[in-house]
């Protein structure tokens, strides 16, 4: 085999034994330096250690661009992986490292490193459960102008209660702006509630409680879109064909045998 296809079988494939070894360690790689990144920012331990940690981190940035240009070299498309997703994270997981010689305080972008960890659903072959994740991608698509309408439905509740709030508190009480009032509204209907800004006259309190039994209201909606489109969705993916052995349907799209009788299911047209 020659050697350009032999490293594209082990870069890019999982099927070889060499090839899920390379993507295994590749993700302990990952993690690995991504651990080196958030024990640099801890000032107790960059103090005792930096030096060494940015070593382990120009260590982990060679290999990785060595590797990038490993999977130039071998990919058949080279444009195509580019600008793949994959492609543009592992050329964004090497380049704050170069940066930060330039730019102070760029590898704090490193963080970007955790995307390629999406690999491991490849290594592993957890693909199957992209399908899911696509189910739950088609779900929030078909929610969306439910989704916006509902958004701005809540914005606008956020306004007038600030804008009460403002009117009523003013100043004296902590709502010195428009915009720090319709703060105070966002994290009291988000019933986060930090407290920094509280009301203090009888009627801001008024305000206040209608404000927080509004928020009860409101966090139900949008559960209530997902999962009203969740369902629908769900439905729109069985298979519509039945069982002929038992006559049941409402089988998933890509099953083979009926999961009441274990009959062979008719194959879709």
């Amino acid at each position: 085999m020659p050697f350009k296809n032999r490293l594209y079988d082990i870069i890019f494939g999982t099927e070889s034994r060499a090839g899920q070894l390379f993507d295994l360690i590749l993700i302990l790689a990952i993690l690995c330096s991504v651990g080196v990144l958030l024990l640099d920012t801890v000032a107790a331990v960059h103090s005792r250690i930096g030096e060494l940690l940015v070593a382990l981190e120009w260590v982990f940035t060679i290999a990785f661009t060595v590797e990038f240009i490993a999977r130039l070299y071998c990919s058949p498309n080279r444009r195509a992986y580019l600008f793949s997703f994959y492609g543009m994270v592992d050329l964004l997981s090497i380049l704050p490292t170069y940066l930060a010689l330039f730019i102070p305080g760029a590898q704090q972008l490193l963080v970007i490193r955790l995307f390629r960890v999406l690999r491991i659903f490849r290594v592993l072959k957890l693909l199957r459960y992209l399908a899911d994740a696509n189910l739950l991608i088609r779900t929030l698509r078909a929610a969306k102008r439910k989704i916006i309408i509902f958004g701005f439905s809540v914005i606008t509740v956020v306004v007038i209660f600030g804008s009460l709030m403002y009117l009523i508190e003013g100043p004296e009480n902590g709502f010195t702006s428009l915009p720090k009032s319709i703060y105070w509204a966002i994290v009291t209907i988000t019933t986060v509630g930090y407290g920094d800004i509280t009301p203090q006259s009888p009627l801001g309190q008024f305000v206040a409680g209608i404000a927080m039994f509004t928020s009860y209201a409101i966090i139900a909606i949008p559960t209530g879109i997902f999962s009203a489109e969740l369902i629908q969705e769900s439905q729109r993916s069985r298979r519509p064909s039945r069982c002929s052995n038992c006559g049941r349907g409402g089988h998933e799209t890509d099953a083979l045998y009926c999961k009441y009788c274990s009959a062979k299911l008719p194959e879709s047209v």
